[in-house]
């Protein structure tokens, strides 16, 4: 396996996190929001919250400040009494921050990132400093649940930062939402959002299990740092299980097809071992087949290639979401249908 990353000290209760804001500046946009996140987190999992310099500055000054956002993550990175660092929710433009990181800070003192989405940008900048980061739950989103946090997410957090003993399957949760209740008023804070039935995991391609290092995130981010400093050589991607999340924008299947005959044409594709791929968020169910007949067009039909494909899985966008460290070890059976980490 070439892709190797060194795995930060797991968490305890008691310990101290940072939340930031690398990307939008939802916390200070929905404060109330935000503070819900932080306490139904703290009260889970019985860690405490601190802010950053600029976590809660607003949506203008961030986006004005890149450096600011930057000089947070380096701040917490050098902080000893910090023992993980999670993002409060996405947006679009963490790309900006990469210049700005201190990579060698960020090697020499390993602790868990983590966050989805926009973020994404960002972990990409811990997988070239050597450090497993963490695809998944952010604060004003999976924390702050309306009703309260998902089982299925806080047992996921929990089985990864906490206990190291990440071995065995990934099931799907038991049912899965995207529904939005407008954030601004607090009533809908009280209300369960509608959810539905989980018809599970779809194996639209593969006949027999493999195995290979996590790595991946959302598509369209993806696609911004190509050709940056954080984008990795071709021979990392070698062996590795390629994961991908559709942001709220719904990217189409055309464009999903487009994406991956990049590549394809930079050989990375034909170095997977597979593909799993997030529930598509904000497209309509019955338009879920659209991205497995986009995946098998880009990856069997034109690329020549069979490895295992899995698609409707629980991270990303909709809810509840597991956790995906990057660089742990994945196996995809296609003959037993199951996605488990090893």
């Amino acid at each position: 396996m070439t892709l190797s990353l060194k795995t930060p000290p797991l968490l305890k209760k008691g310990d101290v996190v940072a939340a930031v804001s690398p990307s939008w500046g939802g916390a200070h946009t929905f404060p109330y929001r935000y503070e819900i996140g932080k306490k139904q987190f703290e009260e889970t999992f019985g860690l405490k919250v601190v802010e950053m310099s600029h976590t809660l500055c607003s949506a203008e000054e961030l986006d004005l400040h890149p450096r600011w956002r930057a000089e947070d993550i380096n701040a917490a990175v050098r902080n000893p009494d910090i023992k993980a660092i999670i993002t409060t929710i996405g947006g679009d433009d963490c790309v900006r921050l990469l210049p700005y990181l201190d990579y060698r800070a960020i090697s020499e003192n390993p602790k868990f990132f983590i966050g989805y989405s926009d973020p994404t940008a960002l972990h990409f900048a811990f997988l070239k400093a050597g450090i497993s980061s963490v695809y998944g739950p952010a604060f004003l989103t999976t924390f702050a649940e309306n009703g309260g946090i998902f089982d299925y997410a806080r047992d996921s957090f929990k089985k990864i930062l906490f206990s190291g003993k990440i071995s065995g399957e990934i099931k799907p949760s038991k049912e899965w939402t995207n529904e939005f209740l407008d954030w601004a008023n607090p009533n809908n804070q009280k209300i369960k959002r509608k959810r539905f039935l989980n018809d599970g995991y779809r194996f639209i391609q593969g006949d027999s299990p493999v195995q290979g290092r996590l790595i991946g995130g959302c598509l369209e981010v993806l696609e911004m740092i190509k050709g940056t400093p954080v984008w990795p050589d071709k021979k990392v991607w070698k062996d590795c299980i390629l994961f991908l999340d559709l942001s709220e924008e719904a990217p189409s299947p055309t464009y999903l097809i487009r994406c991956l005959r990049n590549y394809a044409a930079s050989g990375i594709l034909k170095n997977l071992r597979g593909l799993i791929m997030g529930r598509p968020h904000n497209v309509p169910r019955k338009d879920f087949d659209l991205y497995d007949q986009a995946l098998i067009r880009a990856v069997h039909t034109e690329a020549g290639l069979k490895f295992p494909i899995v698609t409707r899985m629980d991270f990303g966008h909709t809810d509840p979401i597991c956790c995906l460290p990057y660089g742990a070890l994945m196996q995809i059976d296609p003959i037993k249908k199951t996605v488990s980490l090893i």
